[in-house]
């Protein structure tokens, strides 16, 4: 790894799902990924996954699409880290899940996890996708604010240090809500590990396409928007980005998913011999 004073990239931090992985039924992104394996390689950068996705789910995913293996996993939306050791096996890091405990201070999840119960139109997701300081449900897309607006009376009234992330699922309509410890998203599991590892932001590149990733593209690191992302969330960035000043840290790529990040990599990487 570099030191903090470096803004040579060393470091890709990508989404998965509508990033990394290739779109289903599109050969040219698979050739993409061989390609942008062998940049990260020939230029020595390592590779972060950033995704809201759970453990099992990164690790199904890499196995199903032939991802490369990343140096590091940040999941379940910033609230879970894990490193790769030197025999690769992924470690859970302690130290990262210390630092969300001091966050919540201790609230019973358990008094969480009851909102199913007390909430109407709202209810847990699978198991798996439950993490120590991550709490999922469903809710009908129709009902979607409704049922927002009375957990976060209810967090109120817990006193509880989180917040709530909601969507709605482009492939199946179901309203999704995640509870997340108060300030955590992306974006703080990646300045932790930035920090980590003694990074600049400019030695950063992240690439992403979807709201999740807002704080992330907003936080100074070159970014890469591949061209599947929907234009409010370009819009949003680029007027982000104007308001900082920072007139080269963006990159909205033509191509999508998989070719996208390749675009958006080589395009930074090209700066190094400017």
């Amino acid at each position: 790894m570099t030191t903090a004073r470096s803004t040579h990239p060393v470091l890709l931090a990508t989404d998965l799902d509508g990033t990394l992985i290739p779109l289903a039924g599109d050969s040219e992104h698979h050739q993409a990924l061989t390609l942008l394996t062998d940049l990260l390689k020939r230029h020595e950068m390592s590779l972060a996954f950033v995704t809201g996705r759970h453990f099992a789910s990164v690790q199904n995913a890499i196995r199903e699409h032939q991802l490369p293996l990343p140096d590091w996993i940040l999941c379940d939306v910033g609230t879970s880290a894990y490193v790769r050791c030197a025999d690769g096996k992924f470690r859970h890091v302690d130290r990262y899940a210390q630092t969300l405990h001091e966050i919540t201070g201790g609230v019973e999840q358990q008094s969480l996890l009851a909102l199913a119960a007390t909430i109407p139109n709202l209810r847990l997701q699978e198991p798996e996708k439950k993490s120590t300081f991550k709490i999922s449900f469903y809710a009908s897309p129709e009902c979607l604010d409704e049922v927002v607006s009375q957990i976060d009376e209810q967090l109120i009234a817990l006193n509880a240090p989180y917040q709530i992330i909601s969507s709605i699922d482009p492939f199946t309509n179901d309203g999704l809500i995640d509870l997340l410890p108060t300030g955590v998203t992306k974006a703080f599991a990646l300045a932790w590990l930035c920090r980590e590892s003694a990074l600049a932001q400019r030695s950063v590149i992240f690439a992403g396409d979807s709201g999740n990733d807002l704080a992330a593209f907003n936080a100074g690191y070159n970014t890469v928007i591949v061209g599947n992302a929907a234009t409010s969330i370009v819009e949003q960035v680029q007027e982000a980005h104007r308001r900082a000043g920072w007139s080269n840290r963006l990159y909205h790529a033509a191509q999508q998913a998989t070719s996208g990040v390749l675009e958006g990599v080589q395009h930074f990487l090209s700066r190094i011999a400017m």
